[in-house]
């Protein structure tokens, strides 16, 4: 006969992480040893300094306090309600218990026996990293030194594990690769590989590559009668080859095409070009190994004719987005490709711009990317963010020069209009006179707000310091930045100010730990998680690589290099990369699935994982921010 107890118990425990990944039969086994305890309202569960009980528990019914006595006082630490788990650490660390637990009302407990913990330790790695994240964020800081804790949530899609699938699923290439001499002539060349039905041939000496021809070059090349079919494939080959490891990546591949710009990536032994050919990566090999190909984007927006086709491309980078995410591939890897994507659209729409206009650009200029795109890292179909530069010219020339490019501009933030980006509210836009100006114009604004950090200047620079080169002369991006840098060098005070201005952001999380949510308008009830748990992460990035000097924009490479710089708060900097990459995660799947920014969030519709996953990665934002206070002495700032 079917236990109605144990069938309740296991049914309420799949509901909830880690119960939800573990396999039926072990589940049962696991509800079968459960005990079942009730507490009345204030009922102690166990002390601060107990001997650990051999269960650790899952709030059933209910809710249960954890308090802490320090300096002679009772604090509450947390609240934990329906599937919360508590008392574990101190059965892992065989400690005795840091704080106490209390039935916050009646209250429903299970008891799980440690043993089976331990069974779930053994058998289910991915399970017990999850279990171990859910009792760091409801008892421990996670990132303290003694235990290294870490945030597992979603683990595989933030740094790089072992035996991850996201991290390690390696491209099957194409093994033992036609090649031929370069002595060979193209004729040859093209016999092999119509016979062999091949798109490419490696030329290679002593089996190191030299060169590659491809379709491509064979009706480029050859098909338009620059160069004779006798000639030998010295004369047309594409070379020196871009050569990789072979256990590469598919978003290494993926990325490393749209780097290089190149079709098919040839494979050697030690990943250099000086030593043996293994194999090749052709677009029927991507394709196998995963079903997208950014590069196919990357071609039909080079032969877009208009806005709405740049719009139908970026629709499909939207279903690519989800589908890496959907596979786990790191957030760091999609930021990537999605920017090269976002990045190849601008440009497009710059060039169907200059060409309707009829005109040549009457002077050099620089389009520049700012905010999210800036830093790239603008995933979903947010607000265009932009700025133009153009060389300093004759005063006589200024006004003719000046409404060239506004006219320009006005047409490409149109076109990206069309595509999905939303004109910016604040109108921050090269189209905006305010931010079309020559250089010697932007050097002296950047002067005025570092020289002169009063709150409104503050808040309108802010998103100005993520500055990234899209379009037209490199060096007038490269002067701006210079003297960015030189200005704030000169003037660290800045760096306070503009620490006080983004300390005033509230935070995420209240009294016991409850979400800070609107209070009113249209997003009552909802989380804002870009305004309240990334942006606090940006805004610290930006400010600590501004002091050294970092010319990297996004913000996950800003924290890198800083742990570079600071070896000893390396584990600070570590912990704020890794929530950003959950947040970021979280708001893009979140935006998908909405069709929107994803800037709220619905937090009674949240998973109790979801909300689990979110809260653990709220503590590295209040300790990089308490960095920010005592490193340019905020509290100074009037």
């Amino acid at each position: 006969m079917k236990n109605t107890i144990v069938s309740r118990v296991q049914h309420f425990l799949k509901k909830y992480p880690p119960f939800i990944k573990l396999p039926t039969e072990t589940l049962v086994e696991i509800s079968n040893n459960v005990e079942i305890q009730y507490f009345e309202e204030n009922q102690i569960i166990f002390n601060q300094n107990d001997t650990p009980h051999k269960h650790f528990y899952i709030v059933h019914e209910g809710s249960v306090r954890l308090y802490r006595f320090a300096e002679g006082r009772k604090h509450v630490v947390d609240i934990c309600d329906e599937g919360d788990l508590f008392g574990l650490r101190p059965l892992i660390m065989k400690e005795n218990y840091l704080m106490g637990a209390a039935a916050n009302e009646e209250t429903i407990v299970y008891g799980i026996p440690i043993e089976d913990f331990n069974n779930i330790i053994l058998n289910f790695p991915l399970v017990s990293q999850f279990l171990l994240a859910s009792f760091a964020t409801n008892t421990r800081n996670p990132f303290e030194d003694k235990h290294k804790g870490k945030l597992f949530a979603n683990i595989s899609a933030i740094q790089k594990v072992e035996n991850s699938f996201s991290e390690t699923q390696s491209v099957k290439y194409t093994k033992n690769p036609i090649t031929c001499s370069k002595e060979t002539s193209i004729q040859e060349a093209a016999i092999i590989m119509s016979k062999m039905v091949i798109d490419s041939i490696i030329i290679t000496e002593n089996n190191i590559p030299i060169g590659i021809i491809t379709d491509k070059d064979m009706r480029t090349k050859i098909g338009t009668g620059l160069y004779q079919i006798t000639e030998s494939v010295s004369k047309v080959m594409s070379s020196p080859v871009e050569t990789f490891k072979e256990n590469l990546s598919v978003a290494e591949a993926q990325i490393a095409r749209l780097k290089h710009k190149v079709s098919h990536l040839i494979i050697t032994k030690d990943g250099t070009p000086s030593t043996e050919v293994v194999g090749i990566i052709t677009d029927h090999d991507l394709n196998v190994s995963y079903g997208n190909n950014p590069m196919y984007l990357m071609k039909e927006i080079r032969n877009a004719k208009d806005s709405e086709t740049l719009k139908y491309v970026r629709t499909k980078a939207t279903n690519l987005t989800k589908a890496y995410l959907e596979q786990e591939i790191p957030i760091y890897f999609v930021t990537k490709v999605i920017s090269e994507i976002n990045n190849a659209i601008t440009k497009k729409a710059i060039q169907l711009s200059i060409k309707e206009l009829n005109q040549k650009p009457p002077a050099k200029f620089t389009w520049l990317a700012v905010g999210s795109q800036g830093r790239q890292e603008q995933l979903l179909m947010t607000d265009q963010d932009n700025a133009l530069v153009f060389e300093n010219v004759p005063k006589e020339n200024y006004d003719s020069v000046k409404a060239y490019f506004l006219k320009l501009a006005t047409k490409v933030t149109e076109k990206l209009h069309i595509v999905g980006f939303e004109y910016c509210p604040a109108n921050i836009m090269a189209s905006n006179t305010k931010w079309c100006l020559s250089c010697e114009e932007w050097k002296m604004q950047f002067k005025d707000w570092i020289k002169n950090p009063v709150a409104e200047k503050i808040l309108l620079s802010i998103i100005f310091f993520d500055v990234e080169y899209i379009y037209g002369d490199k060096e007038l991006h490269s002067q701006l930045s210079k003297r960015i840098f030189k200005y704030i060098k000169k003037n660290q005070i800045f760096l306070s100010f503009l620490s006080k201005a983004t300390l005033e952001n509230p935070a995420p999380l209240g009294f016991f730990k409850q979400f800070l949510v609107e209070e009113d308008g249209e997003n009552k009830d909802n989380f804002d998680i870009k305004s309240r748990a990334i942006r606090p992460l940006v805004d610290a990035a930006r400010i600590f690589s501004l002091l050294y000097g970092i010319h990297e924009n996004n913000t996950i490479a800003r924290y890198e290099k800083l742990m570079e710089v600071e070896p000893q708060n390396k584990e600070i900097f570590e912990s704020c990369a890794n929530a950003f990459k959950i947040l970021l995660q979280f708001r893009t799947l979140q935006g998908i699935s909405n069709n929107d920014s994803g800037k709220y969030v619905d937090i009674n519709n949240l998973s109790k994982a979801d909300r689990l996953k979110l809260k653990s990665c709220f503590k590295p934002i209040k300790n990089i921010q308490d960095s920010l206070k005592l490193r340019f002495s905020v509290s100074k700032i009037n």
